[in-house]
């Protein structure tokens, strides 16, 4: 459906023919005054009712552009029922250490939590999702919500060391906590990857979950990292466990007290199945919303007006105008 959102700008296609009322008013002064007889006679009556048509069609669309014109599509249903998901997510150092296998090819622990948590993302049909990063400190990146194209775009264009190095995994519960405050009915699911343990933050992480458990927040805390990883040094190959600094105690007893549970995810296939467990919660219902997806149309007529001012130009050349006299010649023998 064909519609305007500013429709009352339309009252301003009359506003030329108020102006040209007033100026014939000044130049009626004493003399005879002939609409369209100007210094050139009559070829000026002959070519001023054409301009004249061509500046009101310019006019005419400039309007309709400004009144912004849309196509308005049919009503489309929102899912009603679904999860509220705040997922936080670890951009300390350690998450650049290379022990995770994507696609047959070694990478880090980020860019694997990148792939398989935009996959996550972009499932969450009628779920609604949050974002919060945290090194030193946690950072808010993106409120509930269920346009989920965003969050994934936040995730995609994170990067390690952006909130600093250390890990603040107590900020982390208290922002999602806080967040979820906003919320009345909600699953009220925290989804915390990180691969250390808490170093940073003005609050710990036990401190933390007990606010969390009060107010009915559950931790799924889920511990990145491989156990075994070799490592080239000048005695030659050495296996090295490269999640020593994971405290997977304190993670499981965080989830515990909350309520959740504790995944290990040494690989991508680890993840998958954590997400899958996800996926079992019990969604709520909502209330049914539904939404029309509109398509911006403003630039058609403007298009026109933009075209129809180029003719206009183009016709006050010695090249138009000497065609125009030999065409309006002939017309004339004839």
């Amino acid at each position: 459906m064909l519609t305007l959102a500013w429709a009352w700008l339309l009252l301003l296609l009359p506003l030329p023919l108020i102006f040209r009322k007033k100026q014939q008013t000044v130049e009626v002064s004493g003399h005879l005054h002939l609409p369209g007889v100007g210094e050139n006679g009559a070829e000026q009556i002959q070519q001023q009712p054409n301009s004249r048509k061509a500046y009101w069609l310019v006019w005419f669309f400039l309007v309709i552009a400004v009144a912004r014109p849309l196509w308005m599509g049919d009503a489309i249903e929102l899912p009603s029922k679904g999860r509220d998901l705040m997922m936080a997510v670890d951009l300390s150092g350690s998450m650049q250490i290379e022990d995770m296998v994507l696609n047959g090819q070694t990478v880090d622990r980020f860019t694997m939590i990148q792939h398989v948590v935009s996959d996550f993302i972009e499932r969450r049909k009628g779920d609604k999702i949050g974002l919060i990063l945290f090194a030193d400190h946690a950072y808010l990146q993106a409120p509930l919500t269920q346009d989920r194209r965003s969050v994934a775009q936040f995730l995609k264009e994170a990067q390690i060391g952006l909130v600093g190095k250390q890990t603040a995994i107590g900020e982390a519960i208290a922002l999602g906590v806080k967040r979820f405050d906003m919320v009345e009915e909600s699953n009220r699911i925290l989804v915390l990857l990180t691969d250390g343990s808490n170093n940073s933050g003005s609050i710990s992480p036990e401190q933390a979950a007990a606010i969390a458990a009060k107010r009915g927040v559950k931790i799924y805390s889920i511990g990145v990292g491989a156990d075994v990883m070799e490592r080239r040094s000048i005695f030659g190959t050495e296996r090295v466990n490269p999640s020593m600094d994971l405290d997977e105690e304190q993670l499981t007893s965080l989830a515990q007290t909350t309520g959740g549970r504790y995944f290990r995810a040494r690989n991508s296939q680890d993840l998958e199945q954590i997400y899958q467990e996800i996926d079992k919660l019990e969604p709520i219902s909502r209330d049914q919303l539904s939404y029309r997806p509109q398509s911006e149309l403003f630039y058609l007529p403007l298009a026109a007006a933009l075209l129809i001012t180029i003719l206009m130009a183009l016709s006050q050349l010695p090249f138009f105008n000497r065609i125009n006299f030999r065409f309006t010649a002939r017309q004339g023998r004839n």
